[in-house]
């Protein structure tokens, strides 16, 4: 394990004085990646209108980027923690800018769907480079919280923002700039990386492990497919649990291949400390919760009240609100009571947004109420992803940061999966039986398609007349929020439990392992 130096010579060298400068550098490839995962959501229609897009190739334009990203993730980690960091950060920034230019130059969805999955080896590459070069720089506790607000702050502002940034572009250009806007954000964090970002590794790691490589990789894989594809499948289809079941037998045998490893990628002792453990958990129900609602909240601003991409992405922004003064006040908090009660707050405040939203109705608008518990939920998310991140962080040996910080992605990845699935299957079933009545007097072909979504229903509507058609919408949009509300309930329950379980299980002050 690399020790790190004397208190007295890391004070005076030039890492240490130019930490928050490098957090700078770390937060805008935080931005890079956060607004990735959603700024592509909004040009969805106009690729399937400019490049003749199947629903199936429209979902693997997205989920190949989310496949990618979550499998290769425990393996870059480690490839950062032995060959450096800064080098990972930045070959991650050149691989996932060159795929962004690939993919907005695209012609046809198959390509657009490879590049997509180019750019999420990239991101696999970025995100955990970022966390564990914060942990390198940052040496002293109380700093280290500080700026861990900050980068989950900044995690959640890529994520928050998103909407509105492709809703603006697909104003103004094609929607391949939802890709090339990429480009620039990494070439600053690349530039100005070279200069301000240290190098940083374990000296002392063996050997890649390339067993555990492969089998985290097949394992996360065949998890998240099976969580992307459950909702279209069905829970029961034989390939969903085929799915499901290889995952948790590749993933078996990656724990029985770790543990007897003599140098193994992820010691898999760090689950049983609780402090390492539990956030984990915490992070993958906040994350849970988030995905599912991103979703479902787009629909409803852009289809049930009718803004716009560029409308809906602004009223979405308000979240930022609550990360940018809840990121950096939770790890103040966790400086003084530890970071157990905060992580507990945050998930409860998470469950108050989702409560706010269940009062929601068809004539409610965004006003008050939607407003409201946008920027509930984002004190939430900064309140528990903060002090959860500090603690699973914390828990590792700093030789160990880049693997330490893949954890923490990787279960930001599975929970958003899961979020996603089992959400938008709740979502999508409440609907279906809420709007089958309106639809049994329509042709078969409409029914169907108004009793699949909410969308499919403005479609059959407008091959109505008038009177009709107006009945149609306005069930249609019953049915949803009916739905919404009764998903943003599942999503409160859930992660009330993980606010019960951290506030049983996570230590509340623990001994930091950084080293």
């Amino acid at each position: 394990m690399t020790l790190a130096p004397p208190d007295t010579e890391y004070a005076t060298s030039t890492r240490h004085q130019r930490r928050w400068a490098t957090l700078g550098v770390l937060s805008l490839s935080l931005v890079l990646i956060g607004m990735d995962t959603t700024v592509l959501n909004t040009a969805i229609p106009t690729m399937q209108r400019d490049l003749g897009a199947t629903a199936s190739e429209l979902q693997w334009i997205i989920d190949a980027y989310t496949l990618a990203f979550a499998g290769l993730l425990l393996t870059a980690g480690a490839w950062g923690d032995k060959y450096g960091r800064k080098l990972a950060l930045a070959a991650g920034l050149i691989v996932f800018a060159a795929a962004s230019v690939w993919g907005a130059m695209a012609n046809d969805p198959t390509t657009v769907i490879a590049a997509r999955t180019v750019m999420g080896m990239g991101g696999a590459l970025i995100m955990p480079s970022t966390l564990s070069i914060l942990i390198d720089v940052f040496r002293d506790p109380k700093e280290r919280k500080r700026a861990i607000g900050v980068w989950a702050a900044m995690a959640g502002i890529g994520i928050a923002g998103g909407p509105a940034v492709g809703g603006w572009l697909l104003e103004h250009f094609w929607w391949g700039s939802a890709l090339m806007i990429n480009v620039p954000i990494a070439g600053a964090a690349l530039l100005l990386g070279f200069w301000l970002v240290p190098e940083s590794r374990d000296r002392t790691a063996p050997r890649l492990d390339l067993v555990g490589a492969a089998l985290s990789c097949a394992g996360l894989v065949a998890l998240v497919w099976a969580l992307i594809e459950a909702p279209a499948r069905g829970w029961t289809n034989g390939v969903t649990l085929g799915a499901v079941a290889a995952s948790l037998a590749i993933l078996a045998g990656f724990v029985l291949w770790e543990r007897r490893h003599p140098h193994p990628m992820l010691p898999v002792e760090f689950f049983l400390n609780r402090r390492f453990s539990v956030p984990a958990i915490s992070i993958t129900l906040v994350f849970f919760a988030m995905m599912g609602a991103a979703f479902f909240l787009s629909v409803y601003l852009q289809t049930v009240l009718g803004y716009t991409p560029l409308e809906a992405g602004l009223r979405i922004l308000p979240l930022a609100i609550g990360l940018v003064i809840g990121g950096p006040a939770a790890m103040a908090v966790a400086q003084w009571v530890g970071e157990k009660w905060p992580t507990v707050f945050g998930l409860a405040l998470l469950a108050v947004s989702f409560w706010i939203f269940t009062g929601t109705t068809v004539g409610s608008g965004y006003a008050p109420r939607g407003l409201t518990a946008t920027i509930v939920m984002g004190f939430g998310m900064a309140f528990a992803m903060g002090p959860a991140t500090e603690s699973v962080m914390g828990a590792v040996p700093r030789a160990k940061a880049g693997v330490g910080s893949a954890v923490n992605d990787t279960v930001r990845q599975v929970g958003g999966a899961l979020g996603v699935a089992v959400l938008i299957s709740v979502l999508n079933s409440v609907y279906s039986a809420q709007v089958d009545d309106a639809a049994a007097q329509l042709p078969a072909e409409a029914a169907h398609a108004a009793g699949d979504s909410i969308q499919g229903a403005y479609a059959a509507a407008g091959e109505l007349p008038a009177e009709p058609a107006a009945a149609l919408v306005h069930a249609a949009d019953a049915a949803f929020v009916d739905a919404m509300t009764t998903t943003t309930a599942v999503a409160g329950i859930v992660v009330l439990v993980g606010a019960l379980v951290a506030l049983l299980w996570l230590p509340n002050h623990a001994r930091d392992e950084q080293a």
